[in-house]
């Protein structure tokens, strides 16, 4: 099929005005970061399963590569097509709707487009919890949150993506569609095809639709913001949270001093807690939740008590209790802004690490001081999500330099320490945010051959033409 043929028959299936060939394309063809720009061959945008599956089948016969997109907020650059203009890109942005609650089965199904803030808005206005949140709720989408495995700020208590997720609706390869839908929590009838496709970032298939967890709103929520003297008294903290609160414990986050002080900079309208100059003294700074079903009043008692406790034992120097819930908002609102802050401050090297939570500090003396000697200047940007061991331990240029030259000259000898002492510390290089194209060499190098040849393995098995998101996740 020629090219002019394919974007007639993709002209036919979806209509005219939903395949996009000219005018500006920025939307679909530069990642989130504007690190990376491609060239689609078309943007086309089906709004219904079966529309989907049509599209596959003619860009399976006519041989073209499918790039699947949902809002396009990922940070490892895995929903834009490549530079060669022959890669068609398919937005899921038009299948949006919510298709059922189930209440007595606590599921809701949506299709892949639903933004992550509608679907937790209309999971609170059914009286439920949508427990994934994440800082691009406002414009990411439950396909993509699914696709990479998104984790977030409850992974604590609710588990990644893929543990929310029951089941899924997925277009294959071939243009075939998988019901499973049903929403089943037990289902042992052969492979699980769900799990293989929740992180597979769309190069196995393409999720159309998901059935997902809800749960009962909590009677309570109590957030609590702490300054501590050092990383060793972070996880202090977690550990006498956990056994306060136990699976209360809904949130545990960590912050940087210097993650912070970017914040100030560039949002100097949000009020960090403890930031006059006796504030700044404090490296670290926690910010942690408890959610429960019991009554405000005896979860605020056992919350309060278990800040007596961190403060009798040392590892907490101060803290403040949000009062409400708009306070919380406030709180949750200065650690979420912290990309954005960086982002202000100019490009950066990011990471996405995963550590055992009892060697987080071991990790981060180390390898402080081995940048701090390997490129003097350089500023660290630590924060993450310490209950569940992910870091974002992000590297900005030094306060006088060329942050563009500092991207191009130091990124990869940065990545190349910064990785070393991850799996040195027996950790994982990408938690939350998935491979992409821009942590491909890195799989390659850091997983192990037998894992690699069996993820080759699955991929040629289920799309032999490699057609989906080519260069993605694997190499070639």
């Amino acid at each position: 099929m020629t090219t002019p043929a394919l974007i007639d028959s993709l002209r036919a299936i979806v209509g005219a005005a939903h395949v996009l060939t000219d005018g500006d394309l920025t939307a679909y063809e530069q990642d989130w970061r504007k690190r990376a720009r491609g060239k689609a061959l078309a943007v086309v945008r089906p709004g219904s399963t079966a529309e989907v599956a049509a599209v596959v089948k003619a860009c399976a016969t006519a041989g073209t590569a499918l790039v699947p997109q949902g809002g396009n907020t990922g940070l490892a650059v895995g929903s834009i097509p490549d530079e060669s203009g022959r890669q068609v890109v398919l937005s899921l942005a038009r299948m949006a709707a919510v298709r059922e609650i189930d209440a007595a089965n606590l599921t809701i199904t949506v299709e892949a487009g639903c933004v992550l803030q509608v679907l937790q808005e209309t999971a609170a206005k059914a009286g439920f919890l949508f427990p994934l949140s994440l800082a691009a709720e406002g414009s990411c989408t439950i396909g993509g949150n699914l696709a990479t495995n998104a984790g977030g700020t409850q992974v604590l208590r609710y588990g990644n993506a893929r543990e929310l997720c029951l089941g899924l609706e997925v277009v294959t390869a071939q243009g075939e569609v998988w019901d499973g839908t049903s929403g089943l929590r037990k289902d042992n009838t052969g492979y699980d095809l769900r799990d293989l496709m929740v992180g597979s970032e769309g190069t196995l298939g393409i999720i159309t639709a998901a059935t997902l967890k809800l749960f009962p709103q909590p009677a309570a929520r109590l957030t609590a913001w702490a300054a501590v003297g050092s990383f060793d008294d972070a996880v202090q903290l977690l550990g006498q949270a956990q056994r306060h609160l136990g699976a209360g414990l809904t949130g545990f986050e960590v912050m940087g001093r210097f993650a912070l002080s970017l914040v100030r900079r560039h949002m100097p309208q949000l009020k960090v807690p403890f930031a006059d100059e006796a504030g700044d003294g404090h490296p670290y700074f926690v910010l942690l939740e408890n959610s429960d079903s019991e009554s405000e009043e005896h979860a605020r008692a056992r919350f309060e008590s278990l800040l007596e406790a961190a403060f009798e034992s040392g590892c907490v120097a101060d803290a403040v209790v949000a009062e409400n819930l708009s306070q919380a908002h406030e709180l949750w609102h200065i650690r979420e802004s912290i990309p954005l802050a960086q982002a202000e401050e100019g490009l950066n090297i990011k990471h996405d690490i995963s550590l055992p939570v009892s060697r987080i500090p071991a990790f981060c003396h180390e390898t402080d001081a081995l940048l701090a000697r390997e490129i003097p200047g350089v500023r660290l940007v630590n924060f993450g999500h310490l209950g569940d061991g992910n870091l974002h331990y992000n590297v900005q240029a030094p306060a006088e330099g060329d942050a563009r030259a500092f991207l191009r000259d130091q990124e990869k000898r940065v990545n190349e320490l910064v990785y070393a002492q991850v799996q040195k510390f027996g950790g994982s290089f990408s938690a939350e945010h998935g491979i992409g194209s821009l942590k491909v060499e890195t799989l390659e190098k850091h997983k192990s051959p037998v894992a690699l040849g069996m993820m080759r393995a699955i991929k040629s098995a289920l799309d032999p033409q490699g057609l989906l998101n080519p260069g993605r996740v694997l190499a070639g």
